[in-house]
């Protein structure tokens, strides 16, 4: 009897499930996808059905003659990539290499690297999934006619490099509402009035003007607040009502794909990108030395909150023996996932309750430890009881105002001793507020008078609406339905990447860049930037994968007045490259006008006389729209290694730099040096400044390349220069 081959994607996985498979076996990894549409073209025939025309990928031949060399000599092939569309897609396509007849092949699904589960999807094989194949090759399809069709009007038009997306435009367009709504946001002013009390036992708490007779009362400025303040002069304050009640929290679901993003970067810090990075690490396998490499938590692409019967027991059993009876609910805990959920895999839980993180963290990288505790905390806290809390409200009458006050103290922790969800700062400080969370009342009693000490009138301004940050923008995407579980990681590293948003404190921020770019898409593509439009069509994709809808039919449907669109927005889109906008300023050495143009790093002042005369350089607008040169040529106290001359700081195509004043004679060039060491140990370098490919600044070391270290901003220095923030690029 020969042996049976078993292909995975990835050469980790391939390594763990090795150990548990045994001599009859072999396992080999196809490091991910071995064909794809091709780069160089289109690669969809539209007038024959949307037919896709697949090449082997780049360096992948190797991988794919070994896998055909070892499926020859196998007596069964088992097909193991990951238990999603994307892992459906790998499967059909190697076995289009290695098993043309399909006479050997079979598909194996496993929603966790354990022994257990490998060898019991061995033993109950399935057939390969034409739906799920074709739901990701729609996919895959609709996204290369958008980004190939799309992307070289805006090459045209704008500059080369610049791409769209039929997702990614819409979570930029998203962040660009966000800004302008914030950019259009007026503060409106408020006050409110606070009552220092003191109960009859001399005991002091705080309580909130609430209502004028009866009704919500908003002050809207200090005259009303003095008026109020008037008419309180001398009023008795009594307490009309005393509220106190029990206030259950339960614990949140287990993690699905986009709650764990959310938790690790309000908790962690981390990017969705890197989550994602990380927990495929924890997924395919951690080498925890005599045992070998285990997969330590499920499959880390899932909207299902639903857990298995034995994973649940085991969590209650660790439950009741290392927190006590009271901790654990009479009946284990079930989550409903969401209506629109796939429900294919289970949430993302520890594959083994008897490996803590305290007890395996010597086997993990830091990185690896902070998540996967944060996936075991959440698991282990969704099956123990709620957390209890003693809520008092009381209502307080003064004339004809009412005042309100509110305490919550934690009674019984419950969950909450191992896990709290993280939230967006906007939304703890609401239940803060709600709650009176962390406030203790003293003992009130109705009808009891109260002695006023104090009345504190507080000027506030509304705010603005929040920027994003990647977990919030993530929230969003969910909520309405863009994109799903495994592209949210892609789409916000994607946005990036491409220079259409950037970072500030964690915050997503749109370039001008960005802007341009979704103003013209939404003014020609109004119907793929639109969010509703855009889950529509996940919809649709879902519908797919169920078999209830022909791949493609979808496509037909879309493609018709997409196509027109394409052929109007290459006639009628604005061409950014030939706009010019007319300033006051004249050019210093010819004297004709300077006009504002855009370029590859954004705007800029050019001479209106191009291309007799090629003058350009920064500007900047201050808030009344003036336009301002930059100074292109800055003196500094550098000297020219070569001749000795003094330099000057330029800015050039790729950024600033030092240059050589006896220019043509001497070309000498340096990067600009900084006082600041670098952040490596043991390194005697200094920063420079450089500049990314797409414009971005960044400080590198002066020894690169033997030193790589690189940061975003220079790191703060005391007063001794030493580093208190470093932040690695």
């Amino acid at each position: 009897m020969g042996k049976s081959l078993v292909i995975v994607e990835s050469p980790a996985k391939a390594k763990t499930i090795n150990k548990f498979l045994g001599r009859d076996f072999i396992v080999m990894a196809s490091v991910g996808h071995v064909k794809d549409l091709p780069k160089s073209k289109l690669g969809v025939d539209v007038e024959k059905g949307f037919e896709p025309q697949y090449v082997k990928i780049k360096g992948k031949a190797k991988t794919i003659n070994e896998l055909k060399k070892a499926g020859k000599k196998a007596d069964k092939i088992y097909l193991a990539p990951d238990p999603d569309r994307e892992g459906e897609a790998i499967a059909w396509h190697i076995a289009d290499e290695v098993d043309k007849e399909g006479t050997k092949t079979s598909r194996v699904l496993f929603n966790e690297i354990t022994e257990k589960a490998v060898k019991a999807a061995i033993k109950e094989p399935i057939e390969l999934d034409r739906n799920k194949y074709e739901a990701q090759q729609a996919r895959r399809i609709l996204d290369r006619l958008v980004g190939y069709q799309v992307s070289p009007i805006l090459w045209d038009k704008v500059r080369r490099g610049l791409s769209a997306g039929r997702v990614q435009s819409v979570a930029v367009r998203l962040i660009c509402d966000r800004e302008r709504a914030i950019d259009a946001f007026k503060p409106k002013e408020y006050w409110s009035i606070t009552a220092e009390l003191e109960t009859p036992e001399k005991k002091s708490f705080s309580a909130k003007l609430a209502k004028l007779e009866g009704k919500k009362l908003d002050i809207s400025n200090e005259a009303e607040s003095t008026k109020i303040l008037s008419d309180l002069k001398g009023a008795d304050f009594i307490i009309t009502d005393v509220t106190a009640r029990e206030v259950k929290r339960r614990p949140a679901a287990p993690f699905t794909t986009s709650k764990l993003q959310m938790d690790a970067s309000r908790k962690l810090g981390f990017s969705a990108k890197k989550t994602m990075m990380v927990a495929q690490q924890l997924y395919e396998g951690i080498d925890l030395g005599s045992e070998g490499p285990i997969g330590l938590i499920t499959y880390m692409r899932t909207d299902s909150t639903r857990l298995s019967d034995e994973a649940v027991a085991e969590a209650r059993e660790f439950i009741k023996e290392t927190y006590g009876a009271e901790f654990l609910p009479a009946k284990p805990v079930e989550y409903k996932s969401k209506k629109k959920a796939q429900d294919a895999h289970e949430a993302i839980r520890p594959t083994y309750v008897r490996y803590p993180p305290e007890s395996i963290k010597a086997k993990l990288t830091k990185d690896q430890l902070r998540l996967y505790t944060l996936i075991w905390n959440r698991f282990i806290a969704c099956q123990m009881t709620p957390a209890i809390f003693d809520q008092t409200r009381a209502q307080i009458i003064a004339g004809k105002y009412l005042f309100t006050a509110a305490g919550s103290v934690l009674k019984f922790a419950g969950f909450m001793v191992i896990y709290t969800e993280g939230k967006e700062k906007e939304e703890e400080e609401a239940q803060e507020q709600k709650d009176g969370a962390d406030v203790t009342l003293p003992k009130l009693e109705k009808d009891a008078r109260l002695d006023l000490k104090k009345l504190s009138p507080l000027q506030h301004f509304t705010q603005p609406p929040p920027r994003f940050t990647e977990a919030s923008l993530v929230k969003e995407l969910e909520e309405n339905g863009i994109g799903r579980p495994s592209t949210y990681a892609a789409i916000l590293s994607t946005v990036q990447d491409r220079g259409y948003v950037e970072k500030e404190q964690r915050q997503l921020k749109p370039t001008e860049l960005g802007v341009l770019v979704t103003d013209m898409l939404v003014e020609n593509f109004p119907e793929i930037l639109n969010v509703e439009f855009t889950a529509h069509m996940e919809e649709e994709l879902d519908k797919v994968e169920d078999g209830s809808v022909e791949w493609r039919k979808v496509m037909g449907e879309f493609y018709g007045p997409f196509k027109e669109s394409v052929v109007k927005a290459s006639k009628e889109m604005k061409n950014m490259k030939a706009e010019e906008t007319p300033t006051d300023l004249v050019c210093e050495k010819c004297s004709r006008p300077m006009v504002i143009k855009w370029g590859r790093l954004g705007k800029f002042l050019a001479c209106s006389g191009y291309p007799e005369c090629k003058s350009t350089t920064d500007f900047t607008t201050d808030e009344s729209g003036k336009v301002t040169p930059v100074e292109t040529k800055v003196e500094s106290d550098e000297k020219c290694p070569k001749c000795s001359a003094p330099m000057i700081i330029k800015s050039g195509r790729f950024g600033r730099f030092l240059a050589c004043t006896r220019y043509p004679d001497c070309k000498s060039t340096k990067a600009i040096s900084t006082s600041v060491p670098c952040g490596e140990e043991g390194c005697d370098g200094k920063l420079v400044e450089r500049r990314t490919k797409k414009g971005r600044v960044f400080y590198g070391c002066s020894n690169y390349p033997k030193c790589e270290y690189a940061v975003w901003k220079l790191p703060e220095q005391d007063k001794e220069g030493k580093d208190k923030k470093k932040e690695k690029a």
